[in-house]
């Protein structure tokens, strides 16, 4: 039950945030994007897969905000419906990434020790790899789908991740809570889990909000070489790749949905800014 002594313990925290302009926008820009990709479909002017040969490469106009592509289909609803794909794919190759990396992070950075030395000399031999030759070299060996393009993509995010967990858990491993939970005897995984995880989530929600603006780069630069999310799905970055060949003649097959891509990467580096700066205020 939401009380009043509750609302005016948020007031403060409020107050904080609202005092971030970088928070504000890129919340707001993050928002946008994420009620697009949820109601994309429904808010869609034109049906995104429908051809018009009639109107194909149709410049701007009051029927097609975005103009069309060579097929005829409406840009400014393939912009909209292809919000989803983009932002699922950005998630869960995130997510995927996040629970790897903060697990091997976790141990390694408790255990120390000779365990610790090898995991991440492992790990500095993944992130030698260029990131897009690394995502290229999945999809060649397992091939290109849905589930192997999040994979690709959590996989090159995960020795980045798991690295910065560690240093976190450096960070706190000789605080006083935590050498308190060893002499009364707890186990290493109540201490990683219940010690000193909720006292790093600061750190690894900037990371993985971070790993959340290079997987959707990612994700578009996969779909741009044809790796990505497969036609007809609307993709912005198969949607720019498709434009390339026309972008003398109908150059906002490219503009719309680079633009897209652009204003959503901003609006979650902003995010990061205003999240960094919120939790910094926070703890001083």
């Amino acid at each position: 039950m939401i009380t009043h002594k509750t609302i005016s313990r948020f007031k403060p925290a409020l107050y904080r945030a609202s005092s971030i302009p970088a928070l504000i926008i890129g919340g707001f820009l993050v928002l946008f994007f994420l009620l697009l990709a949820l109601m994309g479909p429904a808010i869609a002017p034109n049906d995104a897969f429908e051809f018009h040969h009639d109107a194909s490469l149709t410049s701007p106009s009051q029927l097609y905000f975005f103009g069309t592509d060579q097929f005829g289909r409406d840009i400014f609803s393939r912009v909209i419906v292809g919000t989803r794909s983009i932002i699922v794919l950005g998630t869960l190759s995130t997510t995927f990434a996040v629970i790897i990396g903060v697990l091997i992070g976790l141990i390694s950075g408790y255990k120390a020790g000779m365990f610790d030395e090898i995991v991440m000399r492992l790990l500095d031999g993944i992130m030698a790899i260029p990131t897009l030759l690394t995502v290229l070299l999945v999809l060649a060996v397992f091939g290109s789908s849905t589930f192997n393009v999040i994979l690709s993509i959590g996989i090159v995010f995960v020795p980045v991740i798991a690295r910065v967990t560690r240093s976190a858990v450096l960070d706190v491993l000789s605080l006083e809570y935590v050498q308190i939970a060893k002499v009364r005897g707890e186990s290493a995984r109540y201490i990683m889990f219940r010690e000193i995880l909720p006292n790093i989530y600061g750190t690894l929600a900037v990371e993985a909000s971070i790993r959340f603006s290079f997987a959707i780069l990612a994700a578009s630069a996969l779909g741009f070489l044809g790796m990505g999310v497969q036609p007809p799905t609307p993709d912005w970055g198969l949607m720019a790749s498709e434009g390339r060949n026309f972008v003398t003649r109908a150059p906002w097959m490219v503009v719309f949905p680079g633009l897209a891509i652009a204003t959503l990467v901003v609006g979650v580096n902003l995010l990061v800014d205003g999240l960094r700066e919120y939790l910094e205020t926070d703890f001083t």
